[in-house]
């Protein structure tokens, strides 16, 4: 295992799309009481039943600090293999690398550099050091070379690939001055291709949680398989994200991908109900998160799901449109098994499904990536 010092697209290799095939998934373990309600017990629960869905369809690893490794162990299936490693916070997806291949056998990965979603001008928490360390700690167990991008900041739930040289992201969040304020769109766009080896963006203009994570792609739109995307969406116009969802189908609607064909987009429903954090809502205040109070708007989203080998793990909220969204996910992947698991807990803590993630992928398959 060794940084490397050239760049995936000089290198030839690339991140294939999620809907590709995959050798496992990464999570880590919730354990903050300044993010997590009483002590992460409720969220625990619910990380664990993440977990056991996957680990139906593919192997999951979950990293664990050390104090909390014999709890984790014993709240976890057998077959999901539990590591140790330092973190800051659970959020594999931003934290995790960025695996890449090459389709001649080869996998490695990308280390963004990360801040906490905005750093001292913004961000959730403070320190995020060991949240630094997570992606190469990673590789290094699967003797996995990597790419770092000291200077560049990040996350992995910010963008979506379909694998053919396509990128999905926001203007609200990696245009955020609390990123990368040194660099022009041009810039952040150039490294962007650069280390995901692809040749297009397609900016869409707002993300729904401009207070967590300042508008992260993976709660707004996705691609389902090339040349189609996913996007949210609502008829009621009292829904907090009404408006972003119609700019953002539309803008859908007029984007080419990279291989020049305009994109069929899927309409996928947001809950009837917004999620807000319950009334009797507590967590520790500390001077080192963002506080959490009662009734605060969570970013709930069904499309915060994750793919995996033959299943699709979709959030559920106890929301009348639970079952819609489910119906919704199966006529767009008609060969995958939807798997709904109650993440309610997650989302009062800023994310879901996807963001708590990270996908290494196959070696084994035939994409030709270009």
């Amino acid at each position: 295992m060794k940084i490397l010092n050239s760049t995936p697209r000089q290198d030839g290799y690339w991140m294939p799309a999620e809907f590709e095939r995959q050798d496992q998934i990464w999570m880590l373990w919730p354990f903050r009481p300044d993010t997590w309600r009483d002590g992460g017990k409720p969220a625990q629960r619910a990380f664990g039943e993440v977990a056991e869905a996957i680990s139906a369809f593919e192997p999951v690893t979950v990293g664990v600090c050390a104090e909390q490794y014999d709890h984790c162990r014993s709240q976890l299936p057998q077959k999901v293999r539990v590591v140790e490693i330092s973190y800051n916070d659970a959020w594999m997806r931003d934290v995790g690398p960025t695996f890449l291949i090459n389709g001649k056998g080869g996998i490695r990965a990308v280390d963004w550099d990360f801040n906490a979603w905005g750093g001292l001008e913004g961000g959730l928490y403070f320190p995020w050091d060991q949240d630094q360390r997570v992606a190469q700690k990673v590789c290094e167990m699967e003797e996995i070379d990597f790419y770092q991008t000291r200077g560049y900041i990040l996350e992995g739930g910010s963008f979506h690939t379909d694998g053919q040289g396509t990128v999905l992201t926001t203007e609200m969040c990696l245009l955020n001055p609390n990123r990368n304020p040194h660099m022009d769109r041009e810039s952040i766009e150039k490294m962007l291709l650069e280390y995901l080896g692809a040749q297009k963006v397609l900016w869409l203009r707002d993300g729904i949680d401009p207070e967590e994570t300042d508008g992260h792609i993976d709660n707004v739109a996705c691609f389902v398989r090339p040349g189609e995307v996913a996007c949210i969406w609502t008829d009621d116009p009292e829904n907090p994200y009404y408006h972003q969802s119609r700019e953002a189908y539309r803008m859908l609607c007029s984007f080419t991908d990279a291989r020049g064909r305009a994109l069929k987009v899927h309409k996928v429903c947001l809950p009837a109900v917004a999620v807000r954090t319950p009334s009797d809502f507590a967590v520790d205040h500390t001077r080192y998160a963002l506080p959490r109070r009662p009734g605060e708007l969570c970013s709930a989203s069904y499309l915060n799901f994750l793919l995996v080998n033959g299943g699709v793990i979709l959030p559920q909220y106890g929301d009348e449109n639970d079952a819609l969204a489910i119906k919704q996910l199966s006529e767009i992947f008609p060969d995958r098994k939807i798997v709904g698991v109650p993440t309610k807990e997650i989302a009062y803590g800023g994310g879901n499904i996807h963001c708590i993630t990270q996908q290494q992928p196959s070696i084994h398959h035939l994409n030709d990536g270009k």
